[in-house]
């Protein structure tokens, strides 16, 4: 019989079961977790002077917990986002383990307790349109591994997909008549992007003698190409591209940073937020405001909408203009 006061069963069902089975959790949503016990674990028991198999769930007091995060922050020399993650995943857990076993809601409720630190969000970055286009003309086209690096960077610009949704798109998620993509997103949530007829001609050059299954991006041994292995190939070509636009070294540029961009230059080009939401994937329109909020060229030009009128004619009230009114009903 499995003894519940054991850490180690709790952690088997939260891993297997809760994360997949019940909250349909992404890939690396599950890795952050895990992660986190992975540390956690053997810092508790060399604390606590017990084996790992034989930690109880009340051996987790809030002072270990407390400790535990102090370690990551000076030992480890993590930011203080990443404490904030590992303590999310904490609490996920205790949250699970109250849910499930009565005896432990009041350890549940301690654990919970502890407060995530209050930290700065910084600045979203992203890359204005000429420094987009050194960015995609940096790739060798004359050579078939150019042209396939060519044809990713485009696909990440054109769609806004997450490296590993990149990564995992087969060939037939190319819809070639209707010239867009299907994703799977995080929580195997599901969403088309519609893609230019020049994306899909880039796509068709290096994927169309391949069979449906296959994945659209390979690496150079002709194997699907890993989220890892987009990072550093956009990595790369900004270090090439900063040459000609220098104003690029001082941009750390991931595919992430991509992902911005996408977002930032439909919102410049007057898409709606919404629009925008549902293009990327976002689950809350919260996450998608942040764009709004960062770019200073949008909020120039809301501001210039609805500037006063300092000439001698009478100026016309704001709720009669209909640009005025059209940037409103858009917030």
């Amino acid at each position: 019989m499995t003894d519940l006061t054991l850490l180690g069963p709790w952690v088997r069902r939260f891993l297997l079961e809760y994360l997949i089975g019940e909250r349909n959790l992404s890939t690396n949503t599950r890795a952050s977790y895990r992660d986190m016990l992975v540390l956690l674990l053997p810092y508790a028991a060399a604390y606590l002077r017990k084996p790992v198999d034989r930690l109880a769930v009340a051996d987790l007091l809030p002072e270990v917990v407390r400790k535990f995060l102090t370690h990551l922050e000076q030992d480890r020399c993590c930011s203080v986002a990443t404490r904030n993650q590992r303590l999310g995943g904490l609490h996920a857990l205790a949250r699970f383990i109250g849910e499930s076993s009565p005896e432990h809601v009041d350890w549940c409720a301690q654990i919970r307790l502890i407060p995530f630190k209050k930290t700065t969000h910084p600045c979203i970055t992203y890359l204005d349109k000429p420094e987009m286009d050194a960015l995609l003309v940096a790739p060798d086209r004359r050579t078939s591994l150019g042209q396939r690096d060519y044809a990713l960077l485009l696909f990440l610009y054109n769609s806004g997909a997450r490296a590993t949704e990149a990564a995992n798109t087969r060939i037939a998620d190319i819809d070639w008549h209707a010239q867009s993509v299907l994703f799977i997103g995080k929580g195997n949530k599901q969403r088309t992007c519609p893609l230019w007829a020049t994306t899909v001609d880039q796509l068709y050059r290096i994927a169309a003698q391949r069979g449906p299954e296959q994945r659209v991006f390979l690496n150079r041994n002709g194997q699907p190409i890993t989220r890892f292995g987009i990072h550093t190939l956009v990595e790369r070509y900004a270090l090439r591209a900063a040459a000609q636009m220098p104003s690029l070294s001082t941009k750390r540029v991931s595919p992430h940073v991509i992902r911005h961009t996408a977002a930032t230059h439909l919102l410049r080009a007057g898409v709606d937020i919404n629009t925008i939401r549902a293009w990327l994937g976002h689950v809350s329109i919260n996450t998608t405001n942040i764009y709004a909020e960062t770019d200073l060229e949008t909020k120039a030009r809301a501001l210039a909408t609805c500037a006063p009128n300092t000439g001698s004619h009478k100026t016309t009230p704001w709720r009669n203009q209909p640009s005025t009114m059209e940037f409103l009903r858009k917030l």
